[in-house]
Protein backbone atom coordinates (compact mmCIF):
# COMPACT_ATOMS: atom_id res chain seq x y z
CA UNK A 1 0.00 0.00 0.00
CA UNK A 2 0.97 3.70 -0.19
CA UNK A 3 0.31 6.09 1.53
CA UNK A 4 -1.19 9.52 1.16
CA UNK A 5 -3.03 12.79 2.46
CA UNK A 6 -5.91 14.73 1.08
CA UNK A 7 -4.04 17.62 1.85
CA UNK A 8 -1.00 19.61 -0.41
CA UNK A 9 0.34 20.82 2.62
CA UNK A 10 1.94 24.35 2.60
CA UNK A 11 4.44 24.47 0.44
CA UNK A 12 6.00 27.05 -2.44
CA UNK A 13 6.25 25.20 -5.48
CA UNK A 14 5.79 22.23 -7.39
CA UNK A 15 8.94 20.88 -6.26
CA UNK A 16 8.30 21.94 -2.61
CA UNK A 17 5.23 20.30 -2.84
CA UNK A 18 6.48 16.43 -3.82
CA UNK A 19 9.36 16.79 -1.70
CA UNK A 20 7.18 17.66 1.79
CA UNK A 21 4.65 15.02 0.32
CA UNK A 22 7.70 12.71 -0.16
CA UNK A 23 9.48 13.62 3.60
CA UNK A 24 6.62 12.86 5.52
CA UNK A 25 7.12 9.60 3.63
CA UNK A 26 4.05 9.52 1.57
CA UNK A 27 4.36 7.60 -2.26
CA UNK A 28 0.54 8.43 -2.96
CA UNK A 29 -1.17 12.16 -3.79
CA UNK A 30 -3.52 13.21 -4.71
CA UNK A 31 -3.45 16.21 -7.55
CA UNK A 32 -3.85 19.71 -6.40
CA UNK A 33 -3.95 21.03 -9.88
CA UNK A 34 -7.47 21.09 -11.37
CA UNK A 35 -8.25 21.06 -14.92
CA UNK A 36 -9.33 24.49 -15.59
CA UNK A 37 -6.02 26.16 -14.48
CA UNK A 38 -3.16 26.84 -16.93
CA UNK A 39 -1.06 23.68 -18.51
CA UNK A 40 1.90 25.11 -17.59
CA UNK A 41 1.09 24.50 -14.14
CA UNK A 42 -0.65 21.26 -14.56
CA UNK A 43 2.66 20.05 -16.15
CA UNK A 44 4.67 21.18 -13.43
CA UNK A 45 2.98 19.18 -10.74
CA UNK A 46 2.55 16.14 -12.53
CA UNK A 47 6.28 16.22 -13.38
CA UNK A 48 7.22 16.91 -9.64
CA UNK A 49 4.89 13.70 -8.29
CA UNK A 50 7.11 11.63 -11.24
CA UNK A 51 10.75 12.73 -10.47
CA UNK A 52 9.81 12.48 -6.35
CA UNK A 53 8.10 8.96 -7.17
CA UNK A 54 4.74 9.96 -5.99
CA UNK A 55 1.63 7.85 -7.64
CA UNK A 56 -0.97 10.14 -8.32
CA UNK A 57 -3.87 8.17 -6.71
CA UNK A 58 -6.76 10.43 -7.35
CA UNK A 59 -7.93 13.64 -8.83
CA UNK A 60 -10.90 15.02 -7.05
CA UNK A 61 -14.23 16.30 -8.46
CA UNK A 62 -16.74 17.00 -5.58
CA UNK A 63 -19.80 18.69 -7.71
CA UNK A 64 -22.82 17.50 -7.82
CA UNK A 65 -23.72 16.14 -10.97
CA UNK A 66 -27.71 15.87 -10.53
CA UNK A 67 -27.93 19.56 -9.07
CA UNK A 68 -31.59 20.49 -9.51
CA UNK A 69 -30.84 23.85 -11.34
CA UNK A 70 -30.34 22.85 -15.16
CA UNK A 71 -27.55 25.09 -15.82
CA UNK A 72 -25.99 24.20 -12.12
CA UNK A 73 -26.07 20.22 -13.48
CA UNK A 74 -24.73 21.33 -16.99
CA UNK A 75 -21.85 22.89 -15.56
CA UNK A 76 -20.80 20.79 -12.72
CA UNK A 77 -21.43 17.30 -15.80
CA UNK A 78 -18.84 19.64 -17.75
CA UNK A 79 -16.41 19.47 -14.89
CA UNK A 80 -16.69 15.88 -14.08
CA UNK A 81 -15.75 15.31 -17.34
CA UNK A 82 -12.58 18.19 -17.61
CA UNK A 83 -11.77 16.36 -13.84
CA UNK A 84 -11.75 12.83 -15.66
CA UNK A 85 -9.71 13.67 -18.76
CA UNK A 86 -7.15 15.55 -16.17
CA UNK A 87 -7.20 12.36 -14.58
CA UNK A 88 -6.59 10.48 -17.59
CA UNK A 89 -3.77 12.82 -18.79
CA UNK A 90 -1.89 12.53 -15.28
CA UNK A 91 -2.40 8.49 -15.56
CA UNK A 92 -3.60 8.48 -12.19
CA UNK A 93 -5.37 5.75 -10.51
CA UNK A 94 -8.82 7.51 -10.84
CA UNK A 95 -11.27 10.36 -10.75
CA UNK A 96 -13.91 10.96 -7.18
CA UNK A 97 -16.82 12.00 -7.03
CA UNK A 98 -19.74 11.16 -5.18
CA UNK A 99 -23.04 10.35 -7.05
CA UNK A 100 -25.43 13.67 -6.53
CA UNK A 101 -28.89 14.70 -5.45
CA UNK A 102 -31.18 17.25 -6.01
CA UNK A 103 -31.40 17.99 -2.36
CA UNK A 104 -30.37 21.69 -1.75
CA UNK A 105 -26.68 20.20 -0.33
CA UNK A 106 -24.40 18.76 -2.88
CA UNK A 107 -23.77 16.14 -0.61
CA UNK A 108 -26.83 15.71 1.81
CA UNK A 109 -29.42 12.75 2.84
CA UNK A 110 -32.85 12.72 1.00
CA UNK A 111 -35.40 10.32 0.80
CA UNK A 112 -35.35 10.87 -2.81
CA UNK A 113 -31.37 9.52 -3.28
CA UNK A 114 -32.94 6.33 -3.25
CA UNK A 115 -35.54 6.25 -5.83
CA UNK A 116 -35.89 4.49 -8.98
CA UNK A 117 -35.74 7.36 -10.90
CA UNK A 118 -33.00 9.07 -9.37
CA UNK A 119 -30.65 5.88 -9.70
CA UNK A 120 -31.93 5.28 -13.18
CA UNK A 121 -30.17 9.37 -13.53
CA UNK A 122 -26.71 8.26 -11.72
CA UNK A 123 -26.59 5.29 -14.10
CA UNK A 124 -27.04 7.59 -16.81
CA UNK A 125 -25.39 10.69 -16.01
CA UNK A 126 -22.27 8.29 -14.81
CA UNK A 127 -22.54 6.74 -18.55
CA UNK A 128 -22.26 10.09 -19.90
CA UNK A 129 -19.40 11.79 -17.81
CA UNK A 130 -17.43 8.09 -19.05
CA UNK A 131 -18.45 8.43 -22.52
CA UNK A 132 -17.91 12.01 -23.53
CA UNK A 133 -13.96 11.71 -21.40
CA UNK A 134 -12.97 9.06 -23.61
CA UNK A 135 -10.19 7.62 -20.76
CA UNK A 136 -8.15 5.43 -21.54
CA UNK A 137 -5.68 5.53 -18.70
CA UNK A 138 -8.07 5.93 -15.51
CA UNK A 139 -11.29 5.26 -14.44
CA UNK A 140 -14.07 7.01 -13.24
CA UNK A 141 -15.48 6.37 -9.64
CA UNK A 142 -17.84 7.03 -7.07
CA UNK A 143 -17.10 7.43 -3.23
CA UNK A 144 -19.75 5.54 -0.80
CA UNK A 145 -21.82 7.58 1.50
CA UNK A 146 -23.80 6.48 4.43
CA UNK A 147 -26.99 8.04 2.49
CA UNK A 148 -25.87 8.01 -0.96
CA UNK A 149 -25.94 5.44 -3.82
CA UNK A 150 -23.59 3.03 -3.78
CA UNK A 151 -23.49 2.47 0.11
CA UNK A 152 -22.56 -0.84 0.36
CA UNK A 153 -20.78 -3.51 -2.16
CA UNK A 154 -23.48 -5.44 -3.04
CA UNK A 155 -24.82 -2.38 -4.17
CA UNK A 156 -21.28 -1.37 -5.69
CA UNK A 157 -21.57 -4.09 -7.71
CA UNK A 158 -25.18 -3.83 -8.94
CA UNK A 159 -23.95 0.12 -10.14
CA UNK A 160 -21.22 -1.23 -11.89
CA UNK A 161 -23.33 -4.08 -14.31
CA UNK A 162 -25.91 -1.01 -14.78
CA UNK A 163 -23.33 1.35 -15.72
CA UNK A 164 -21.54 -1.18 -17.64
CA UNK A 165 -18.84 0.68 -18.65
CA UNK A 166 -15.00 -0.70 -18.65
CA UNK A 167 -13.85 2.42 -17.45
CA UNK A 168 -16.07 2.56 -14.30
CA UNK A 169 -13.85 1.50 -11.15
CA UNK A 170 -14.00 1.77 -7.57
CA UNK A 171 -13.71 4.19 -4.93
CA UNK A 172 -13.09 2.32 -1.41
CA UNK A 173 -14.32 4.60 1.68
CA UNK A 174 -15.23 2.12 4.45
CA UNK A 175 -15.94 4.38 6.88
CA UNK A 176 -17.93 6.38 5.15
CA UNK A 177 -20.12 3.54 4.56
CA UNK A 178 -20.32 2.18 8.48
CA UNK A 179 -24.01 3.70 8.68
CA UNK A 180 -25.39 1.14 11.05
CA UNK A 181 -24.35 -0.77 14.46
CA UNK A 182 -24.10 -4.24 12.76
CA UNK A 183 -21.63 -2.72 10.55
CA UNK A 184 -19.73 -0.86 13.45
CA UNK A 185 -19.72 -3.84 15.80
CA UNK A 186 -18.70 -5.97 13.22
CA UNK A 187 -16.57 -4.02 10.98
CA UNK A 188 -14.18 -6.82 10.11
CA UNK A 189 -16.67 -9.16 9.06
CA UNK A 190 -18.30 -5.21 6.69
CA UNK A 191 -14.51 -4.73 5.68
CA UNK A 192 -13.72 -8.12 4.40
CA UNK A 193 -17.02 -8.20 2.14
CA UNK A 194 -16.02 -5.20 0.52
CA UNK A 195 -12.67 -6.70 -0.25
CA UNK A 196 -13.80 -9.88 -1.32
CA UNK A 197 -16.84 -8.61 -3.85
CA UNK A 198 -14.80 -5.32 -5.28
CA UNK A 199 -10.98 -6.65 -5.21
CA UNK A 200 -9.27 -5.50 -8.30
CA UNK A 201 -11.71 -2.66 -9.11
CA UNK A 202 -10.65 -0.67 -6.36
CA UNK A 203 -8.64 1.95 -7.67
CA UNK A 204 -8.07 4.36 -4.16
CA UNK A 205 -9.02 4.05 -0.95
CA UNK A 206 -9.67 7.28 1.99
CA UNK A 207 -8.90 6.10 5.16
CA UNK A 208 -10.48 8.01 8.43
CA UNK A 209 -12.09 6.50 12.11
CA UNK A 210 -15.54 6.35 13.41
CA UNK A 211 -16.46 6.78 17.53
CA UNK A 212 -20.05 5.97 18.75
CA UNK A 213 -21.09 8.20 20.80
CA UNK A 214 -22.84 7.35 24.38
CA UNK A 215 -25.80 9.76 23.71
CA UNK A 216 -29.10 8.91 22.52
CA UNK A 217 -29.84 8.08 19.74
CA UNK A 218 -27.49 5.90 17.87
CA UNK A 219 -24.55 8.89 17.12
CA UNK A 220 -21.38 7.65 14.54
CA UNK A 221 -19.07 10.52 14.14
CA UNK A 222 -16.40 10.76 11.90
CA UNK A 223 -12.66 11.27 13.54
CA UNK A 224 -9.27 11.45 13.21
CA UNK A 225 -7.53 7.53 13.46
CA UNK A 226 -7.08 6.23 16.56
CA UNK A 227 -9.46 9.13 18.29
CA UNK A 228 -12.37 5.49 17.01
CA UNK A 229 -12.66 2.63 17.11
CA UNK A 230 -12.78 1.00 13.79
CA UNK A 231 -10.02 -1.55 12.78
CA UNK A 232 -7.78 0.31 10.80
CA UNK A 233 -4.85 -2.19 10.71
CA UNK A 234 -6.88 -4.92 9.39
CA UNK A 235 -9.11 -2.67 6.80
CA UNK A 236 -5.38 -2.04 5.96
CA UNK A 237 -4.46 -5.12 5.54
CA UNK A 238 -7.04 -6.63 3.22
CA UNK A 239 -6.81 -3.48 0.20
CA UNK A 240 -2.92 -4.34 0.79
CA UNK A 241 -4.09 -8.03 0.05
CA UNK A 242 -5.50 -6.81 -2.82
CA UNK A 243 -3.18 -4.39 -4.42
CA UNK A 244 0.52 -3.87 -2.56
CA UNK A 245 0.60 -0.42 -4.39
CA UNK A 246 -2.98 0.77 -3.31
CA UNK A 247 -3.27 3.90 -2.05
CA UNK A 248 -4.61 4.90 1.13
CA UNK A 249 -5.68 8.71 1.79
CA UNK A 250 -6.08 10.47 5.11
CA UNK A 251 -8.58 12.69 4.93
CA UNK A 252 -10.63 15.74 6.32
CA UNK A 253 -8.27 17.31 8.75
CA UNK A 254 -8.54 21.20 9.25
CA UNK A 255 -4.94 22.12 9.75
CA UNK A 256 -1.38 20.92 8.52
CA UNK A 257 -0.53 20.09 11.84
CA UNK A 258 -3.51 17.62 12.41
CA UNK A 259 -2.16 16.02 9.31
CA UNK A 260 1.17 15.18 10.63
CA UNK A 261 -0.36 14.50 13.80
CA UNK A 262 -2.51 11.25 12.40
CA UNK A 263 -0.32 10.54 9.89
CA UNK A 264 2.40 9.59 12.52
CA UNK A 265 -0.14 7.03 14.54
CA UNK A 266 -1.24 5.90 11.26
CA UNK A 267 2.50 5.00 10.13
CA UNK A 268 2.99 3.60 13.26
CA UNK A 269 0.02 1.51 12.99
CA UNK A 270 0.07 0.65 9.54
CA UNK A 271 3.97 -0.57 10.07
CA UNK A 272 5.27 -2.81 7.56
CA UNK A 273 2.38 -2.22 5.35
CA UNK A 274 3.56 0.82 3.71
Amino acid sequence: MRLGTSSPLKHTSPKDWANTQSALGMRAVVFPVQSNEDKEKIDAYKEAANEAGLMIAEVGIWRNPLAKDPEERKRNIEYCVNQLKLADYLGARCAVNVAGTTGPIWDGAYKENFSKEMRKEIVKTTQEIIDRAEVKNTYFTLEPMPWMVPMSPEDYLRLIDEVDRERFGVHMDVINMINSIDRYFNANEFIAKCADLLGKRIRSCHIKDVHLSEEFTVRLEECGPGDGEFPLRYYAEKMHEIDKDMPIILEHLNTDEEYLTYMKYLKEELNGLY
